[in-house]
């Protein structure tokens, strides 16, 4: 069986490295990496994409990290209690014609006894911004 620590019930302290780690492994860019953090059979709702399983994970980051050049991200803890935890988050990005773009967003995330995801639910809004307006380097 495989295991992800912490694990649930969440306290503040493995909640923030929850978030942390989730922020740290998506920035990698690295597909295979991330996917690994969710269950075999996770389910998640990214803005209005259903995805199923780590294969579809696998699948979906790769063509989103395709589309969403020099992607940067940042993630704040909302809340957490027993098995789940609410983040914020907002990341940037430029398509190939070189417009930049700021996402806002919440995700809703429940885990399994053994530290891996099993749901992540993803409302996210995109802001066009100039280069310079870029928060993260």
């Amino acid at each position: 069986m495989e295991f992800k620590p912490p694990f649930p019930p969440f306290t503040l302290e493995t909640a923030l490295q929850k978030v942390q780690m989730a922020e740290d492994a998506w920035n990698t860019k690295n597909p295979e990496k991330v996917a690994l953090a969710y269950t075999i059979d996770s389910q998640w709702r990214n803005r209005s994409e259903f995805i199923n399983g780590r294969e579809e994970i696998k699948a979906f980051l790769t063509r989103k990290w395709q589309k969403e050049l020099d992607y940067r991200l940042k993630k704040e803890l909302w809340c957490f209690m027993d098995n789940r935890i609410g983040v914020r988050f907002e990341y940037e990005w430029h398509d190939q014609l070189g417009q930049w773009y700021r996402s806002y967003g919440n995700e809703m995330w429940e885990f399994a006894d053994n530290g891996l995801m099993r749901f992540r639910y993803a409302s996210i809004n995109d802001l066009l911004i100039e280069k310079n307006d870029r928060k993260f380097h």
